[in-house]
């Protein structure tokens, strides 16, 4: 069964899961043509393994601790922190504490 995408003009909730945050998991949501929003949901000692996205892309913690590596430096995010990456730069995540965040993906058009 596919996940429901929020659409036009839906109010998105991305308050802390707090409580609820060991049953969530990682979803999309919502999807356009040109740009992707995914709530990132980890467990402390789980990892995103590096990667890279051809688009630019924003990472901003909601809960937790996550060690955003990009380009095999290490940066820590708390709450209420975010990063901003250009597209093709190489990162991984690793939730230091039980996290979520919120991933804007740019999607870049071939």
């Amino acid at each position: 069964m596919a996940l429901a995408h929020a659409l036009s003009g839906d109010p998105i909730n991305v308050q802390p899961m707090g409580d609820q945050l060991a049953t969530q998991k990682t979803s999309a949501v919502f999807k356009s043509e040109q740009l992707e929003l995914i709530r990132l949901v980890l467990m402390a000692g789980k990892s995103f393994p590096p990667h890279q996205v051809p688009g630019e892309i924003t990472i901003q913690c909601i809960e937790g601790e996550i060690d955003v590596t990009v380009e095999g430096a290490s940066n820590v995010l708390r709450p209420g922190e975010m990063m901003f990456l250009e597209g093709g730069v190489p990162h991984g995540v690793v939730a230091i504490k039980d996290s979520s965040a919120l991933v804007t993906i740019v999607l870049c058009k071939a």
